[in-house]
């Protein structure tokens, strides 16, 4: 018979034993600082051999699967160079080779994609000693845009807002959902002095007609942004943000039951939005997936639970990515196995 110290000892060890168990199952949290977001710049270049990088702010212990693709491609879908182990995380230099296809461009999109939705991407010059140009003196932040008016099937203005100076954007529209990734080409916009300032744009043919269209903003030193806009003359903007909203919302994984059913946690939503919530295959952070709801975050936002179906097509898999998407642009995105836990 276990003495009074004993029966605390034991059951401590349970409860320990019952928590490691637990952690194999349910999606591990963030293992950086909420909103912080692996960087990495470019700090040599062997013209048609080699790049070498240098992180910032990744996650430790993770395997990146490092792709080099054509120019303005991001390195989505792009050759494969090879696996790097983050180890200790933070800070590191690697070098890696470039392909054959590639060693003849001029510009080389790089990117790291690991596990968890975390990425991160670049482009280099390549040529001996090139790198991305360094970001304009004293500018920090992230350029973003509204939207001012629109005249249907004619035009929009828009307002930027911290934009870098002395930059030429490319600018795309296409349809929703896109973010103007591939999009057709309306014009350029010289940032000048860049922060602040009004640009319009002619709506193209072959967008004509649609209900809402998406528009980015590209610079060649890889500043961008992009919003999407209601294509109706009444000038009907996308919705400003909130007021006193800040940060990235996020969720957990706190329960799954096998081939049935997820129950997530938010953290810091934005109030009143309506999340279309998808599911998919792990990999694809759920982009494209097969719808399973929708979610309302409230008149408070932040923190809630919610429960969604896995769906029959699923049903089987060992992961499954989960994605909850906005109207207004807030997105979210994460992963379970899908195992019965607690």
């Amino acid at each position: 018979m276990f003495s009074h110290s004993g029966r605390i000892i034991w059951i401590r060890l349970i409860i320990i034993l019952s928590l490691l168990g637990g952690a194999m199952i349910i999606q591990p949290a963030p293992v950086v600082q909420a909103g912080s977001i692996p960087t990495f710049n470019i700090t040599s270049v062997t013209a048609g051999v080699s790049v070498t990088i240098k992180t910032a702010n990744f996650p430790p212990n993770m395997d990146f699967t490092v792709r080099m693709g054509k120019y303005g491609t991001y390195g989505i879908g792009g050759i494969i160079v090879t696996v790097t182990n983050s180890g200790v995380g933070g800070t590191f230099t690697v070098t890696y080779q470039i392909p054959d296809s590639l060693k003849t461009e001029e510009k080389i999109a790089i990117r790291m994609d690991g596990k968890l939705g975390y990425y991160s991407y670049n482009w280099f010059n390549n040529i001996e000693g090139g790198t991305t140009p360094a970001p304009p003196s004293g500018y920090t932040g992230i350029p973003t845009f509204s939207i001012l008016s629109v005249v249907k099937d004619d035009k929009v203005t828009i307002r930027t807002n911290n934009y870098p100076a002395n930059q030429t954007f490319t600018v795309k529209m296409g349809k929703y959902g896109t973010k103007g990734i591939g999009g057709v080409v309306v014009g350029t916009t010289e940032s000048g002095k860049g922060g602040i300032f009004d640009v319009t744009y002619t709506i193209p043919a072959s967008l004509k007609g649609l209900d809402r269209i998406a528009i980015r903003l590209d610079s060649p030193d890889g500043y961008y942004s992009y919003n999407w806009f209601w294509n109706n003359t009444t000038g009907e903007a996308t919705p400003p943000p909130h007021d006193g909203y800040t940060g990235i919302p996020t969720f957990t994984i706190s329960g799954v039951v096998k081939d049935n059913k997820v129950t997530i946690l938010t953290k810091n939503f934005p109030p009143n939005q309506t999340f279309t919530v998808r599911m998919g295959k792990y990999g694809t952070l759920a982009i494209g997936g097969i719808i399973v709801g929708e979610t309302k975050s409230g008149m408070s936002g932040g923190a809630f639970m919610a429960e969604y179906i896995i769906p029959l097509s699923l049903q089987g898999l060992s992961r499954i990515a989960i994605r909850m998407d906005s109207p207004d642009g807030y997105y979210s995105y994460n992963w379970f196995w899908n195992n019965t836990t607690p």
